[in-house]
């Protein structure tokens, strides 16, 4: 054999030994035997159900807005003479906030005001001399016409006696005739001159005495009323939120020239589903979670539409907040929680413990009496954030898995204690372990 070939050979030998202690049965060491894999037992966190109040909380969106707001227009276009009033300035109703350039306006009112005073004039001498006067001629007239009628009366019944006894000839007795019936004319001609006067004439003066100076004052008082729209006046009680123009600068009409906000109570105005708003009355507390403040603002509700919001068949609810301090800003977007149904004596247990599943059932685990974790469907009322209000299927002396009962199987041990080391383990309830 080559000094090549020796190494082939004890390999070859090498290979068939390993093979043979491969092939020989397993060898028992004496003593000793196989032992069964311990039995899982899952570590949980359970209570019992608890008996107390519990109440709905609605949230929402909702941007904060004034109680009251007047976007201050004037009514004229004018240069702006002089402002009373700055940016942050709080303003009463009625209060002068800013005057406009009015000399040509307070020239108008004066002119009409001299219009004015010449009609109360005219008005009283038409009432006091004009119209008694035509009355009093009247009356004169009928006073004359009758005692000429007398006269002729008298003068008639002479002559006709006169005639009778033949000292006059019956010319005289016609002239006389003539003259008497001319005479009654005279006097009926009169009396209803008079009653003219009295009926007709004297209302019709009255009233054209009266249309002139209710004319005049009606234009009085409208170069009044144009004067006074250079005098910007605030209509609420509240806080001068905007004023963009200066002094000197032209205001136009109908163009905003300053804004006043009611900001000692401000609204929250969300949108609820009609479903929960149907749940609310005015006075319903409430409270409105404020960006940059660590604790909600108190709340009530002021007002709820009694009409859908056509857009997105919602109801808009009306929150009204104290903000006496002025901490809080017109314009900032807020969360509001609104107080709905409460029940004093609810059973409730932890909302984390509520099962759902994909057909809608709700159910929780239980911890049963042979130590293993056992689900059991149950009803349910309001829930309220962590908290979850049971109306069917439990029992006050239930032991209700809060922790590590989410995909545990019907009849796995479980042990009631600390949660697992595993979050995760204990969230799936595949984690821990016990004796």
């Amino acid at each position: 054999m080559s000094i090549n070939e020796i190494p082939k050979a004890r390999s070859s030998r090498t290979r068939w030994i390993l093979l043979g202690v491969m092939a020989l049965p397993p060898v028992l060491v004496p003593g000793c035997k196989k032992e069964a894999p311990p039995e899982t037992v899952v570590t949980v966190q359970a209570v019992h159900p608890e008996q107390g109040s519990i109440a709905e909380h609605i949230t929402a969106d909702a941007v904060l807005k004034p109680l009251a707001q007047a976007a201050i227009a004037p009514k004229i276009s004018a240069p702006v003479r002089e402002f009373y009033v700055q940016r942050g300035s709080r303003v009463k109703a009625g209060q002068l906030l800013a005057a406009l350039e009015n000399k040509d306006l307070a020239a108008a009112a004066l002119d009409n005001k001299g219009a004015y005073m010449a009609a109360q004039a005219a008005y009283a001498a038409a009432t006091g001399a004009q119209v008694p006067e035509d009355t009093q001629k009247a009356e004169l007239d009928v006073a004359e016409a009758k005692a000429n009628l007398d006269l002729n009366l008298s003068i008639v019944k002479s002559r006709k006696q006169l005639f009778a006894e033949g000292a006059i000839p019956g010319r005289d007795l016609d002239t006389a005739t003539a003259a008497l019936v001319q005479a009654q004319a005279a006097y009926d001609t009169a009396t209803k001159h008079l009653e003219l006067v009295r009926s007709v004439s004297h209302a019709a003066a009255l009233k054209a005495a009266e249309g002139q100076l209710t004319s005049a004052e009606g234009k009085d008082k409208g170069a009044e009323a144009q004067a006074s729209y250079a005098e910007i006046r605030s209509p609420i009680d509240g806080v001068v939120t905007d004023r963009p123009l200066y002094a000197g600068e032209t205001a136009a009409a109908g163009a905003p020239l300053l804004t006043v906000m009611e900001t000692s109570s401000l609204l929250a105005k969300p949108h609820i589903a009609q479903s929960l708003a149907q749940q609310m009355k005015v006075g319903d507390e409430a409270s409105v979670s404020v960006p940059g403040l660590t604790d909600p603002v108190a709340a009530r509700v002021m007002l709820i539409s009694p009409a859908l919001d056509p857009g997105s068949t919602t109801v808009e609810v009306w929150l009204r907040i104290d903000n006496k301090s002025g901490t809080l800003k017109v314009g900032t977007p807020v969360k509001v929680s609104i107080t709905g149904r409460t029940v004093a004596q609810a059973w409730k247990i932890p909302a984390s413990a509520i099962l759902s599943a994909p057909d809608g059932s709700k159910s929780v685990m239980v911890v049963g009496a042979d130590g293993a974790a056992h689900p059991k469907p149950v009803t349910l009322g309001i829930v309220d954030g962590e908290v979850a209000q049971i109306t069917g299927g439990l029992l006050p002396s239930d032991l209700v898995i809060t922790v590590g009962g989410y995909g545990l199987e019907d009849g796995t041990k479980v042990k009631v204690g600390a949660a697992a080391d595993d979050d995760k383990a204990a969230a799936t309830g595949k984690g821990g372990g016990g004796d």
